[in-house]
C-alpha cells in the first residue's frame, strides 16, 4: 500500500503552483483536493518594474523570493541586459531562474527570508539591490539589507488575490464527513490567511480532526496568529519535505 493511500489532502496553492504538489501527493497514494486560496494577478501597474528592468545593469544584486516573480521578470526583461548577481530564497526559485537560462549566485542555508537576509547582509554594504516580489510581502529582506548599508529598490511583479469561486468549492468539500479532507496543506502565510477568510465567507469552521500541515515556521506562526495550531511542520520549507512530514504523521497514527 502506498504511504498516503486513500488520504484526502486539501491543496490551497494557486492554480499555477498546485499541479506539482498534487502530482507528488498522487504518487504516494493520496487524493488531492485542489481548492486555491490564492490567485496570481498582475500588479496595478508594471511601470515601476519596467523602469527598474530598463536599468538592470546598475544593480549589484537581483533578488527573487518566488518562482512567480521569476516568471514575470522573464516576460518583461530585455534579453540584452543581464543581472550581475542573483540571490534566491530557495531551490524552487533557483530552478525557475535556471529554467530561464540564468545562473544563481546565492541560496541561503534555510529557505526563509531571514536566512537570505543574513546570507546577504555581510556583503552588500554600498550595493544597489533590486528586489522583485509580490505586492503583499514581509519586509524582513529590505529592512535587514538597508540596515546593512545597501540601497534596496522594491518592485511588484504580481498580486495575490482570494479566488471567489473557492467559496462554493469549500462548501461542497465540507458538506459531509465523507468528502472532507484528512489534511490541509499550507504552503505560505497567504494560503493560511486566505483559507480562513474563505471559510468565514462560506460560514464554515474547521473540524478538529483535520490535520493542519505547514510548510515552515513563518506559515506556522501565521496559523497560530489566526487561532489555529499546526499539527505538523515540514523539516525544511520545500514541497518534498512537506509530503514526507505528512507521510510520517499518518504512519505514526496508523502504527503508533
Amino acid at each position: 500500500m502506498l504511504a498516503l493511500q486513500n488520504k484526502r489532502i486539501l491543496v490551497t496553492r494557486s492554480r499555477q503552483q498546485a499541479s506539482d504538489l498534487a502530482a507528488r501527493l498522487e504518487a504516494v497514494g493520496a487524493t488531492p483536493i485542489l481548492i486555491p486560496t490564492i490567485e496570481i494577478v498582475p500588479p496595478e501597474t508594471y511601470v515601476p518594474l519596467d523602469a527598474a528592468l530598463a536599468h538592470l545593469q546598475i544593480y549589484d544584486w537581483l533578488i527573487f523570493t518566488s518562482a512567480n516573480a521569476v516568471e514575470v521578470f522573464d516576460q518583461r526583461r530585455s534579453r540584452s541586459l543581464k543581472p550581475k548577481r542573483i540571490a534566491v530564497i530557495g531551490p524552487a526559485t533557483a530552478r525557475a531562474v535556471q529554467g530561464i537560462g540564468l545562473a544563481v549566485d546565492l541560496i541561503p542555508p534555510k529557505y526563509i527570508a531571514e536566512s537570505l537576509a543574513e546570507a546577504l547582509a555581510a556583503e552588500v554594504s554600498g550595493s544597489l539591490i533590486l528586489l522583485i516580489r509580490a505586492a503583499e510581502a514581509r519586509d524582513v529582506l529590505p529592512v535587514t539589507l538597508t540596515a546593512a548599508g545597501a540601497a534596496v529598490t522594491i518592485v511588484e511583479a504580481y498580486r495575490n488575490r482570494i479566488p471567489p469561486g473557492s467559496i462554493s468549492a469549500l462548501q461542497q468539500t465540507f458538506a459531509s464527513p465523507a468528502s472532507r479532507p484528512d489534511a490541509i496543506t499550507f504552503t505560505s502565510a497567504s494560503t493560511a490567511r486566505n483559507l480562513i477568510a474563505l471559510l468565514e465567507a462560506a460560514n464554515l469552521t474547521l473540524p478538529a480532526s483535520i490535520t493542519l500541515a505547514s510548510i515552515g515556521p513563518i506559515t506556522s506562526q501565521t496559523l497560530r496568529d489566526l487561532g489555529l495550531t499546526p499539527h505538523i511542520e515540514a523539516a525544511e520549507p520545500t514541497i518534498p519535505a512537506l509530503i514526507q512530514t505528512l507521510i510520517t504523521h499518518f504512519e505514526s497514527i496508523s502504527y503508533p
